[in-house]
């Protein structure tokens, strides 16, 4: 088969790539850097060109809803038009557990993507995923207090992104699903322990606070919203195993 990742250049989507690739399929890597880009739909059907299924796993920098749900309705919208006329047979969109417990913030974009997805024309997989092991490193570096580390509070499962990437491949090149059973990591984190933990094993040294910070998302992710229910497929790699093999 051949398979299109959009933003194969991600957390998850280079994992993904590479999971195609092992699974024995032909990856296609869509990103800005290789001359696609979702929002203006420059380079996409070219791209798109007699692929079999398309892998969602795009992902924007931003706290804001407005922003994001900006982001996710266009960028999806326009990879699903163009698999769309391509002929493509099925799409795969990676989302995350619990959206619709807290549709506030980034997480309304995610909301709005999956709206997006569902009314499209072409049969489809939502997947959604717990946070990643890899979060806390993104955290340690983006949650500050001028040069102050923080550390947040919340209740997480989290898995490794090779994991979901694995777990995205396999989908893609099977039947379509609608939702998918959610996936998450073999066990209940506080993030505010990974995050001390990643900064420990990096060398850093200093003071880093536990905070609660403020907002509907990150309330809602302290309450456990964020977990994943009895149904969940679990990974394997704890999140210290993964912190070990770094």
């Amino acid at each position: 088969m051949r398979i299109a990742i959009a933003g194969a250049t991600g957390t998850v989507g280079a994992p993904t790539v590479e999971a195609v690739r092992t699974a024995g399929h032909e990856p296609i890597a869509l990103s800005r850097s290789g001359g696609v880009d979702l929002i203006t739909g420059a380079g996409l059907d070219a791209a798109l060109e007699g692929v079999d299924a398309v892998i969602d796993t795009v992902n924007v920098t931003t706290l804001n809803a407005g922003d994001a749900t900006a982001f996710f309705t266009e960028a999806t919208g326009n990879l699903l038009a163009a698999a769309h006329r391509a002929g493509a047979r099925h799409v795969v969109v990676l989302s995350i557990v619990g959206i619709d417990r807290m549709p506030y913030d980034y997480y309304a974009g995610k909301v709005a993507q999956e709206r997006v997805v569902e009314t499209s024309a072409l049969p489809w997989t939502i997947l959604r995923a717990t946070q990643f092991h890899e979060f806390a490193g993104q955290l340690f570096e983006r949650a500050k207090a001028g040069p102050l580390h923080l550390a947040p509070r919340a209740r997480v499962q989290p898995i490794a992104a090779r994991e979901v990437g694995e777990h995205l491949a396999d989908l893609a090149a099977g039947q379509p699903q609608g939702r998918a059973r959610d996936l998450a990591g073999p066990r209940e984190e506080r993030l505010d322990e990974m995050v001390r933990a990643f900064a420990r094993h990096t060398g850093h040294r200093g003071w880093i606070p536990r905070v609660s910070l403020p907002g509907p998302q990150m309330k809602g992710m302290r309450a456990g919203l964020a977990l994943p229910g009895a149904g969940a497929v679990l990974g394997r790699q704890t999140f210290a195993e993964w912190l070990a093999a770094r």
